[in-house]
């Protein structure tokens, strides 16, 4: 387990002055000052932003020129074929796509890559079948930057090509090496001007309908009606969550509660989950891995089938049929995540950026193992798995080292690569898998400073602080998420009095504390709660990190607190 540094927040501001001005808690106005909300503008953004205040989609570098090609290609009828990925910031994207050259009346299809036959992205296969079939024009969505080989291929064949997408571009030496397409939509273009290059896939592909519509007299309002993937695709794909895409994200959430899309709605009703009132973390940790779990255990056709169901009987089935996927996934990334933290103790303690090779892994779960280690050990983790051809890989990193760069400098063993800072995918020959460990390692600028967790305190608060309204007031600062995190606050010295586990896995712990002031006030604790009274057993005093809310039982509300962190004495 990762060592841990608690560390408060220090920046500063005239608190006062903003709470008075704003009529809202000097609390909250820290809190903004912590996840740089500074200014008048970007404060009535933060507080009040509509889609009124979203960035204008012709900044997108060749955005013009990307509709102006599909119009004159509607126009002539030439069939379009939509080339998305198999997770949800893809299958949103293409959904989004689809459902709007729809609606203009192109003569439109969509292809999905197959995650274990065909990989990441648009490749020579597809475009092949494509070019057989007739296709005239390729439409890539949340891929296609990188694959600057296949769309010469597909421009060789005399196709049309247009990229959307939102990864990183390739650069060799400092130099972009961007793919020869008709239009290339992408806001991490050096030459792009578009303010905000952090939004996924599912938001060019949203910003590009926005400008399409307008060209072809489309109300609005069937825009708006897009937004909820554009929201779900932005919470998926983990994408931060300031100015824009809190607005997206913080707007779409609202617009899921008014949707007609049956597949959504039989989606929640399956998870047992208020689609009125549903948030970040829903769409993070229920509703987003049920739609990644067709792409990661059989197709991603299917998640996008459900989103484009016509009848309720048909979304019930296909939303029964992705949760019993996502449970079947639970299940294998438990027992992978296991066999990885015990490969990573025994082999690989020493390494500052872990490559764990799991061979009979199902190849889809690897960035989620990935992601767990990268939890439990604060450490850059690469989980590999046996391909067909090799090796397939996945990657998640800490804030201090920028993995996809980490490729660049190893591409040399690659046989395909790219990604984010933060994430990664890649594919390599099996008897590179040494080298390839030994380099990462070797290249790796990482102290050990790096490895302990950063705990950040956003106010130090005792108890007494708490109320109703302030937690009412906190709410209203979500979506909370990667880029706007839920708040945390902290107070050293609560009196342990008793404790109980609870819930019948006993992954929860009421713990009964008390200020040194005498105020008493329950905690919950959520996780291993057997270990976590073992721990208790005793123990006298607890530091905490928390998050203040109401607990109702049987018509009465009383305050609580959530515990994230302990310190016990």
């Amino acid at each position: 387990m990762a060592a841990e540094k608690w560390m408060v927040q220090t920046k500063r501001a005239d608190f006062n002055n903003i709470a008075k001005k704003y009529g809202i808690s000097p609390v909250t106005a820290r809190i903004m000052r912590n996840r740089d909300v500074v200014g008048d503008q970007d404060i009535e953004q933060y507080l009040f932003g509509s889609l009124k205040d979203l960035y204008d989609p012709v900044l997108l570098k060749d955005m013009d020129l990307a509709v102006e090609i599909l119009t004159e290609k509607i126009q002539e009828g030439k069939p379009i074929r939509i080339i998305g990925d198999y997770d949800i910031d893809g299958v949103c994207s293409t959904y989004i796509l689809y459902t709007a050259l729809k609606q203009i009346g192109a003569k439109v299809d969509y292809e999905i890559p197959d995650r274990i036959k065909d990989g990441y992205g648009i490749n020579e296969n597809i475009i092949k079948a494509a070019w057989a079939e007739g296709i005239d024009t390729l439409l890539t969505c949340d891929n296609g930057i990188a694959a600057v080989e296949e769309i010469s291929s597909a421009k060789t064949l005399g196709m049309t090509v247009i990229v959307t997408d939102h990864h990183e571009v390739l650069k060799i030496e400092e130099r972009e090496i961007l793919p020869p397409a008709d239009a290339v939509v992408d806001p991490k273009q050096e030459e792009c001007s578009y303010p905000n290059p952090e939004i996924c896939g599912a938001v060019v592909a949203w910003k590009l309908v926005k400008v399409l519509y307008k060209s072809h007299s489309i109300p609005e309002k069937k825009w708006e009606e897009l937004l909820p993937f554009a929201a779900i695709a932005t919470v998926g794909d983990v994408m931060r969550l300031q100015k824009e895409n809190r607005i997206i994200v913080k707007q779409g959430l609202k617009a899921i509660a008014r949707t007609g899309n049956y597949g959504i709605k039989k989606l929640a009703e399956k998870n047992n989950l208020d689609i009125e009132h549903l948030s970040a973390y829903h769409i993070g940790f229920v509703i987003g891995p049920c739609l990644n779990a067709g792409g990661r255990l059989q197709t991603a056709k299917l998640a996008l089938s459900l989103l484009l169901a016509k009848t309720e009987e048909e979304a019930d089935k296909l939303a029964q049929d992705l949760k019993e996927l996502n449970d079947e996934r639970k299940d294998l990334t438990l027992q992978g995540t296991k066999e990885a933290c015990q490969q990573a103790e025994k082999l690989y303690s020493q390494d500052k950026v872990l490559v764990i090779f799991l061979p009979d892994c199902h190849e889809s779960l690897a960035g989620i193992i990935a992601g767990r280690l990268r939890e439990i050990y604060q450490k850059p983790a690469l989980v590999l798995t046996r391909a067909e051809e090799g090796l397939k890989g996945s990657g998640r990193s800490i804030e201090e080292y920028h993995m996809f760069q980490g490729l660049v400098e190893v591409r040399d063993l690659l046989t395909k690569f790219g990604g984010h800072p933060m994430a990664a995918g890649f594919s390599l020959k099996e008897e590179n898998l040494e080298e390839f460990r030994r380099r990462l390692n070797e290249n790796a600028r990482l102290t050990e400073a790096d490895f302990v967790k950063k705990i950040w305190i956003d106010v130090p608060m005792p108890l007494e602080y708490i109320s109703e309204s302030l937690v009412e007031e906190l709410e209203q600062l979500e979506p909370f998420g990667q880029g706007n995190e839920k708040p945390q606050f902290a107070q050293k010295d609560l009196r342990i009095r008793s404790f109980r586990v609870m819930g019948k896995n006993k992954n929860v712990v009421r713990i009964s504390l008390v200020t040194d002031r005498g105020l008493p006030m329950d905690g919950l604790w959520f996780g291993d709660g057997e270990d976590l009274a073992r721990q208790l057993e005793g123990r006298q005093f607890m530091d905490a990190v928390y998050y203040p809310g109401i607990n109702e039982y049987n018509g009465n509300r009383s305050l609580q607190i959530v515990i994230k962190n302990y310190k016990l004495k």
